[in-house]
């Protein structure tokens, strides 16, 4: 379906169910002569599979990456790069109590609407179990854009009420739920496993920043980049908002307070301030990009709720199987591969013009 293709020049094809034999992602335009191992897709594949620690889902997925095409010798060819990814801990039993109940706030509903017909065991084609694609496609962008010396970092920034204050790049996986501050860990900790004893989940903040992006990057008009990364970001199924910069803080200022000034700085012309996020008209201005992301709750959760049947029939439904009970510690890897897709086709466009 035409919703599974993302980029431009840099493109990318993700496939695969939730419970079925595998997942994966074919990448078309990836530039040849790049030294790649599949440690480098492995590493990042680990920050985003599941069973990390007990506030994540206990599905025991190895998360093994295989290379099937585009690799010659160590480099990538030209060709289109192919990797695979088995499903081998998928309980289905699990969801046979579903096969026709709708789950709140899930895509059960809307899917067959659309399809007509939906995968009932853990979602399926929208199950979370597909961004193990991007976090895939994500990594190889991540290898590339190295040597543009650019570098996306993304954290949890808050999880419930529980806000950071500080912002250490360097603690990030370090924590288990990858806060950039580790003063409010363990109280982060603390809600989430309270939570998950309540048989019930809680939401987040993820913050991201972009260091080294060059000025230029980004079209006007309709592909401005922070409507791609929005729209990278948005198709991320638990994100329900994003905000660059100030965000929403804006709406309370006047232009004399949100305005960053220009000034010659180590010999460029630079920004005062970045309330903007860096990005100007929808290009890169050269400073840090930076953006937030709402993470909603889990849909996915022990209480009870009420719903009907395919028939409109009133049902209590409880939802079992293994399930995040925060879903902030294992987006942050996603978050950061959309974000280098974005970077990374936004790259090669640049280039073609110039």
């Amino acid at each position: 379906m035409a919703g599974s293709i993302f980029g431009q020049l840099f493109r990318v094809v993700t496939f695969g169910e939730s419970h079925g034999p595998a997942v994966g992602v074919v990448i078309d335009g990836v530039p040849p002569g790049i030294a790649l191992d599949i440690n480098d897709i492995q590493n990042e594949l680990n920050r985003r599979r599941p069973g990390q620690s007990s506030i994540t889902t206990a599905r025991n997925e190895a998360d093994q990456a295989e290379i099937l095409s585009g690799i010659f010798e160590g480099k990538t060819s030209g060709t289109p790069l192919a990797i695979l990814i088995h499903n081998k801990d998928h309980q289905s039993g699990d969801y046979n109590h579903l096969l026709n109940l709708f789950r709140p706030g899930h895509a059960d509903f809307t899917f067959l609407k659309k399809f007509g017909v939906r995968d009932h065991r853990g979602g399926g084609r929208a199950s979370g179990r597909e961004t193990a694609c991007r976090v895939a496609a994500g990594a190889l962008a991540k290898k590339i854009l190295e040597n543009y010396g650019i570098r996306t970092y993304a954290y949890t920034q808050s999880v419930g009420n529980i806000h950071a204050t500080n912002v250490d790049l360097t603690v990030i996986d370090k924590n288990p739920v990858r806060a950039a501050d580790m003063n409010v860990v363990e109280e982060m900790v603390r809600c989430i496993e309270d939570t998950q004893k309540q048989g019930d989940s809680i939401g987040g903040i993820v913050e991201a920043v972009v260091k080294g992006c060059p000025p230029g990057l980004g079209d006007p008009v309709f592909d401005k980049l922070d409507a791609l990364l929005a729209h990278a970001l948005m198709s991320i199924g638990a994100v329900k908002g994003v905000e660059f910069g100030d965000g929403f803080m804006a709406a309370k200022r006047k232009g004399s307070e949100n305005n960053d000034p220009f000034e010659m700085r180590d010999n460029a012309i630079r920004q005062k301030t970045n309330h903007a996020g860096g990005i100007l008209g929808g290009i890169s201005t050269g400073e840090d990009i930076l953006l937030r992301i709402a993470v909603k709750p889990t849909s996915s959760i022990a209480k009870e709720q009420p719903t009907v049947d395919r028939d409109g029939k009133p049902q209590v439904l409880q939802v079992s199987g293994r399930h995040d009970p925060c879903l902030c510690p294992r987006i942050v890897p996603v978050v950061e591969a959309m974000i280098n897709l974005v970077l990374m086709d936004c790259c090669l466009i640049q280039r073609s013009i110039k």
